[in-house]
């Protein structure tokens, strides 16, 4: 099996952080198991330049199948198998180009042709079934008020909701998405500013080769969403399709689309706006119960 860049930046970030955060110790017990014998030591480059030198080297031999495998084991998602399904999905749109899709067959990894029509009808439905559960959701009208953020960055943030309106009417798709993700982005680092000990505490808290806590704004959104999830401000439907929007949102690089052939319809604009609305609903709930109780004036 032979991936292309793409795909193999997508496992990395899997590995990496997506699923879970893995230090450079585990790094190197983790790609061990595939034949290197490497050490953790001073020095050890960045942990994403390391996965992706990893997999280049493991690109069309076996081990890639076993390193596979071993990310979507059936075994480390005991009780979660909802959200395995869910990634190995978002997996397959990328793999999907290298002529594979990976199934799960019960507690087997397998790999399939992505040539058979009749599979990739029912992955695709299972897709498709996903996104339309999630569109029919009704979410209250967007009130930022509850969120009780900076005043300034709030009369932005319901600017930028009036403009993601009217680029719906219009169908300008691509300009949906794209403000979509700006949105959310800045909506997630005001309440990491808001809750900065909750942040910096978290599992999954990004930290740089210090190994020191990052400065808010320099994390990532992908990072800034699983963290929001972990710690309850936004739910496992809502962090599944940020993701999904934040894949998007990276096409605002004219040759990223190109090499990708990405066309969002309005469909594709409608789930990204979707989103926005229950992550704004989400850390709502969120923030009115962590809010501390009011002092009496004495």
């Amino acid at each position: 099996m032979q991936l292309n860049q793409k795909t193999l930046e997508y496992l990395r970030e899997l590995i990496n952080e997506k699923i879970k955060y893995r230090s450079g110790p585990k790094l190197v017990e983790f790609f061990n198991a595939f034949g290197f014998n490497d050490t953790y030591c001073k020095g050890f480059p960045s942990r994403w330049w390391y996965i992706e030198d990893k997999l280049k080297q493991i690109n069309n031999t076996p081990n890639l199948c076993k390193c596979i495998r071993n990310v979507f084991a059936p075994i480390n998602f005991v009780g979660e198998f909802d959200k395995l399904d869910s990634l190995i999905a978002d997996f397959n749109k990328y793999i999907s180009f290298d002529g594979w899709l990976v199934v799960r067959q019960d507690k087997e990894i397998i790999f399939v042709d992505s040539t058979d029509s009749f599979l990739k009808r029912n992955v695709d439905s299972k897709i498709t079934d996903s996104e339309n559960e999630f569109l029919n959701k009704e979410f209250e009208d967007i009130n930022l008020k509850y969120l009780n953020i900076d005043s300034l960055l709030q009369k932005i943030i319901t600017e930028r909701i009036e403009e993601i309106k009217k680029c719906m009417h219009s169908k300008a798709n691509l300009s949906t998405i794209f403000m979509c993700g700006s949105v959310l982005e800045g909506l997630l680092l005001s309440i990491m500013i808001k809750y900065p000990e909750k942040f910096n505490q978290a599992d999954s808290a990004q930290k740089d080769s210090d190994n020191k806590i990052k400065p808010f704004p320099k994390w990532k959104l992908g990072e800034s969403i699983d963290t929001a999830c972990e710690l309850g401000f936004i739910l496992e439907d809502v962090k599944k399709f940020s993701h999904v929007l934040r894949d998007f949102r990276n096409y605002i690089h004219p040759c990223k689309q190109k090499s990708s052939r990405f066309q969002p319809d309005e469909h594709t604009a409608k789930i990204c706006f979707q989103v926005l609305k229950a992550a704004i609903c989400q850390i709502s709930d969120k923030v009115e119960s962590t809010r501390p109780p009011l002092k009496l004036l004495s």
